[in-house]
């Protein structure tokens, strides 16, 4: 076996152990308690349909240059389907999106089996349960960093990854302050959310340690419900974020 292949079948262990360390996640009682509640009283829209109830794993090509971070699953979304942005309103905007932007192949995310393939994109969230409210606590971001860690130290081993959308306050927040202990030299102060900006962060040492040497974080407002209804998130807004995040890419 050629050295190149060594490298992708351990790239690919990699990466399924840490699908496998998601799903099998129970560190964080309230959230559990939540998912595996709303799994079997289940919306009415779906009362036939089998919910995921478990932690939702990262989505997408697993060498990305884009890395888009979101907040958690929704209750009635990723939480029953099992997969990132996946049978809810905030996919349908930001799948869009990302087939118009080249990202993905198809402009909706239905169910796993649905044909939606991502190219040079990844899709995670900063917590991995859905939330009571859509709001996890402190404690419960933390029990799930060491997920983002390892996503962003296996997208990053090669030097690929490039851009980071980060979609709301709260991924934003969580994203720079992970980043800012992974030795990236993040702005002080730190420059305030807003959508459409773009903030760089260069590594400390890019000789000495692992993974890419510089980022580009760009900002969204999260495509909840409560973004789209209201105005505060328009289509061509959100479209906007990804055909920036293209030209950044090249």
């Amino acid at each position: 076996m050629r050295l190149s292949e060594r490298t992708s079948v351990n790239a690919a262990s990699r990466w399924n152990a840490l699908d496998a360390d998601v799903t099998a996640c129970r560190r964080c009682p309230r959230l559990v308690e939540h998912r595996e509640t709303m799994a079997r009283v289940k919306r009415a829209a779906f009362a036939d349909e089998t919910y995921w109830g478990k932690p939702v794993p990262g989505l997408g090509d697993r060498r990305a240059r884009l890395l888009i971070v979101g907040l958690a699953p929704a209750a009635h979304g990723a939480n029953r389907t099992g997969r990132m942005f996946t049978g809810d309103r905030s996919g349908d905007w930001l799948f869009r999106a990302l087939h118009e932007a080249g990202f993905a192949n198809q402009s909706a995310s239905n169910s796993v089996d649905d044909g939606l393939e991502l190219t040079d994109c990844f899709i995670t969230a900063a917590a991995r349960c859905a939330p009571p409210a859509n709001k996890p606590t402190p404690g419960e971001r933390d029990n799930c960093r060491p997920f983002l860690e390892r996503e962003l130290d296996l997208l990053g081993g090669d030097d690929r990854l490039r851009v980071i959308v980060v979609l709301g306050q709260f991924a934003y927040d969580h994203t720079l302050r992970v980043l800012r202990d992974r030795r990236f030299r993040v702005p002080v102060p730190k420059p305030k959310f807003g959508h459409g900006r773009h903030v760089s962060v260069i590594r400390d040492d890019p000789i000495a340690a692992a993974g890419p040497s510089s980022l580009t974080l760009i900002t969204s407002y999260h495509p909840s419900q409560q973004n789209t209804f209201t105005g505060k998130l328009t289509r061509p807004m959100l479209a906007d974020v990804f055909a920036a995040a293209r030209r950044e890419l090249g």
